[in-house]
């Protein structure tokens, strides 16, 4: 009965005060391999590793179907230099649980070495299936991986199978820079497929490059990833004429949230009165910074910014209007109206110069700085169509 009790105390111990539970059931393998690993892992003290080893292979010979045990056992072999033997025990833990996670931790990194990418694949996705917050484990070799045409092939073929890790996949490439080309051919393969890229990988990738200033790449992924519904609606700025199939990327609108106004697109079939566009309703509140904005990228020259909107009794305190924009500052601004008014024309003309920026952002905007109630914007304004034009040289 003393030594029930004695395991029974081991037990609930044992994920917190190891040694004590070891001492009081020394058959305790959940505790033994929590005193091997912590001792393993000690930064202040070098392991014993024939120590450890005994104690770990005694363990083992009272469990043999711990696939634990015969993982830790490969460990110190492994530290000890014995390889072979080290893997052929990693290999008897796969056997006894295939989701063994050291022992697939082990032979991920030896496939990735022996250049078994496939098998290093096929088992990432053992892995990070049963153990998803292990994909910063493996992060640093997806690289290696994604280098070699096998290896490529095969992550390819996983994430398009919608393995449950493709978003992290492809959130690791978009925060690196030297991943961001891998993330950029998977996404543009993905775009042949039966599973095509999600607008957050999209946005998460084009960012990247954003963030790195290479605004071509992030334009040119942009462009090559449009549907051919999307491919219509192209140009300067695209969908100029604000249909509703927004996916929230650069170069597309995205729409900011704002507590003072609702921003909606609608089609001329959906619209009240057939008036199709950009709805902006204000709520009779203050207003301040953008609502709906858009990354452009314009080459150097002259051109003509154009609004068709309509309004119906708008109240504007402080300036409301359209600005084109570099890092450095303004270079347009096309102010709209108070009022009602219907279909009304608009324009502004602009120069991009050859030293200024390769990419810009297109943003409706107010000229408010504080959300002082004295100034609270009213009424609704329908925005048909805005469009950017180059002038003739």
């Amino acid at each position: 009965m003393l030594a029930a009790s004695s395991i029974g105390l081991s037990r609930l111990l044992e994920t917190e005060t190891s040694a004590v539970s070891l001492a009081l059931d020394p058959l305790n393998a959940d505790a033994l391999i929590s005193v091997i690993t912590g001792d393993l892992n000690d930064p202040n003290n070098a392991p014993d590793l024939e120590a450890l080893l005994s104690k770990a292979r005694d363990a083992l010979s009272f469990n043999l179907a711990d696939a634990r045990l015969y993982s830790l056992v490969g460990e110190i072999k492994y530290r000890q230099g014995e390889t072979d033997e080290a893997y052929e025990l990693f290999d008897q833990a796969r056997k006894l649980s295939k989701t063994e996670i050291h022992a697939l931790q082990r032979s991920i990194g030896r496939a990735t070495e022996t250049g078994d990418l496939s098998k290093a694949v096929g088992d990432i996705d053992i892995l990070l299936r049963r153990w998803p917050n292990q994909f910063p484990a493996i992060a640093d070799g997806l690289q290696a991986i994604l280098s070699n045409p096998g290896g490529y092939n095969a992550m390819l073929t996983a994430i398009t199978a919608e393995a449950p890790w493709r978003p992290s996949l492809f959130g690791a490439l978009a925060n690196d820079p030297k991943g961001l080309d891998y993330a950029n051919r998977l996404l543009l393969d993905l775009n042949e497929s039966i599973a095509p890229p999600k607008p957050v990988e999209l946005a998460g990738v084009i960012n990247g490059y954003i963030r790195q200033r290479e605004y071509e790449q992030a334009y040119r992924l942009f462009l090559f990833t449009l549907s051919e519904q999307e491919r219509k609606l192209g140009g300067y700025i695209f969908n100029s004429t604000f249909e509703p199939v927004s996916r929230d990327r650069p170069f597309d609108w995205q729409v900011r949230d704002q507590s003072g106004l609702e921003v909606t697109f609608a089609t001329s079939q959906n619209a009240v009165e057939g008036e199709g566009g950009a709805i902006v309703r204000f709520l009779n509140t203050p207003v301040k910074n953008s609502a709906l904005q858009q990354y452009i990228e314009l080459p150097p020259g002259s051109y003509k910014l154009s609004l068709i909107a309509s309004a119906r009794n708008l109240k504007l305190p402080k300036e409301l209007f359209w600005s084109v924009r570099c890092p450095a500052g303004e270079i347009a601004r096309l102010n709209i109206p108070e009022g009602t008014f219907n279909r009304q024309a608009m324009s502004e003309e602009f120069s991009i110069g050859p030293d200024a920026c390769r990419m810009q952002l297109l943003r409706l905007e107010t000229s408010a700085i504080a959300e002082s109630w004295r100034f609270r914007y009213v009424g609704t304004l329908v925005m048909h169509k805005l469009s950017i034009e180059r002038n003739p040289s």
